[in-house]
């Protein structure tokens, strides 16, 4: 099955194939993701030899008509599954977030039904999607959330249920807010930010700790690897 194929189903998943009946003869969803897509390839960047960064917040303008119907059968999923199908096709690629992945719709007079635009920018924030055969780097830690793969980017990263956290948990035993991750030059720390249920590193309740390569961080029943790649450093360190 090809990426716009679960793409597409991703869709029908998200609004009931609201979509598949509504975009006749208006701009489709798959339209648009291959036009994202596109605007990641022309806009990769290459910074070194093992990085090529690209844009992670997108604007869609749209036609009054279109964003109309957008709007009626929720924008909101569609822009989840079009950050979704962004990030694998990066992902795929090898490409580098600095940031979230965001989609945001637009509506604009000057367009016709049927007609789009795509705007993108590199927006740096707390975390990163990372591909899932991402390792840590000398750059940023990384953490794994239920196979999903986030590179911390930012000196610190919120944890928690609630919206404003950088990586929402979709657990009830998880606080809105429950743990921040620090990057500091003496190491990386986990603490728990007055949390219900507490934070557990490799099974013992702490109020914060020191992160070692490889730990595991429990909160609610959500389970946390942590990789700091200071093993990596020291091998690199090694072979000079």
């Amino acid at each position: 099955m090809g990426i716009l194929d679960r793409f597409e189903q991703g869709v029908e998943r998200a609004v009931n194939t609201a979509f598949a009946k509504a975009f006749k003869s208006e701009v489709k969803p798959v339209e648009l993701a291959s036009a994202l897509r596109r605007e990641v390839d022309d806009r990769a960047a290459v910074v070194d030899r093992e990085r090529t960064v690209v844009p992670n917040a997108f604007t869609i303008e749209l036609s009054p008509a279109d964003y109309k119907q957008i709007i009626d059968w929720g924008a909101e999923p569609l822009a989840d599954e079009l950050a979704a199908n962004v990030t694998e096709h990066a992902s795929a690629q090898r490409y580098a977030f600095v940031g979230p992945v965001t989609v945001t719709f637009t509506e604009h007079e000057d367009l016709e039904t049927g007609r789009f635009r795509v705007r993108s920018a590199t927006v740096r924030g707390a975390v990163a999607p990372a591909a899932a055969t991402a390792a840590p780097s000398t750059r940023h830690p990384l953490v794994d959330i239920d196979g999903q793969r986030y590179l911390l980017t930012g000196p610190v990263t919120v944890i928690g249920r609630g919206s404003e956290a950088d990586i929402i948990v979709d657990d009830p035993g998880v606080s809105r807010r429950h743990i921040e991750i620090r990057v500091t030059k003496d190491g990386v720390v986990a603490a728990d930010l007055g949390s219900t249920n507490g934070l557990f590193v490799e099974g013992h309740q702490v109020p914060a700790a020191t992160l070692l390569d490889g730990n595991t961080l429990t909160i609610g029943r959500t389970r946390i690897l942590f990789w700091t790649g200071a093993d990596s450093d020291a091998e690199d360190e090694d072979d000079q």
